[in-house]
Formats: structure tokens, sequence, C-alpha cells
């Protein structure tokens, strides 16, 4: 098996290609090591999407019903596969707020009540463990095809 130094020099590919030619008859082996990057990326996302929406790890935990000490857990080691599909959904919603909001305007955006939901905001969506509802809620809010001159 090849260094780390050795793999992070080679292009994303062929770095698999070696993981995986060293590891092709442990199939257990490769679906933890798939699932533990899975996870990492999943924390940078979530990262990401404190960052963006200007959320504090105490904030997080409140919204996603679990301890501060979970969430600086889920940035360090990764978020569990339970909790992947609602941080992936925030991570779509971050990418349509910051592709067409200026950034310094979303942690407003994100707590201001949304008229068409109710008076609801993205982060009471959020609280109320309606991820799915965030990103369609975004997804609406950015249906420049509706708006008439």
């Amino acid at each position: 098996m090849k260094t780390v130094a050795t793999i992070s020099g080679l292009g994303p590919e062929e770095a698999a290609e070696q993981i995986f030619r060293a590891h092709e008859n442990e199939s257990a082996w490769l679906d933890a090591f798939t699932s533990s990057l899975d996870r990492r990326r999943a924390g940078g996302s979530l990262a990401r999407t404190l960052r963006v929406w200007d959320l504090s790890q105490a904030e997080t935990a409140r919204l996603f019903g679990v301890s501060r000490q979970a969430v600086g857990k889920w940035l360090q080691q990764g978020v569990p596969a339970e909790r992947a599909g609602a941080v992936s959904d925030l991570a779509g919603a971050t990418d349509l707020l910051v592709n067409y909001l200026k950034r310094d305007r979303i942690p407003a955006v994100v707590r201001r009540p949304i008229q068409s939901l109710g008076g609801v905001s993205l982060v009471n969506l959020l609280a109320q463990g309606d991820t799915r509802a965030v990103v369609v809620a975004c997804r609406d809010m950015f249906r420049f095809d509706r708006v008439h001159a």
C-alpha cells in the first residue's frame, strides 16, 4: 500500500485505483472506507452551511435536536449516516443562496419569515426537521420564470 504522501501526490482516479487494488478482496473494508469519506465530506458541507448561514454550533445543535458536542463531533469526524440526507439538503440550499445572493445577506434571509410558507423562515423549517422543504423553498425563491415584467 502506498504511503499517504504518495497517494496525495496522485490524481483522484489513480489514488482510488491504488486504494481499490490494495483492498479489492475486502468489500467490507471498501464499504467502510467509502462511508467514512462520505461522512467527512458531509462534515465539510455542514461547516460551510454554518459559516454561510452564520449559525453557531449551539444554534445548530438546537435546530437538529442534538447536543453542541454532537455537532462538534460531526464537524471533526463526519456526519452520521442518519443525518447525511439532511446535511445534503442544506448544502443544496446553501449552494442556491450563495449563487443568487450576496453572502453577507444570507444570514438575514434564512431567518426572515417567508410569506408563501405561512410566515415560517428557513431556519424554522430546519428546526422542524424538514430539510427537504428548505431546499424547495430556496428553489422557489429563485424561480425567475414566474416574475412578471
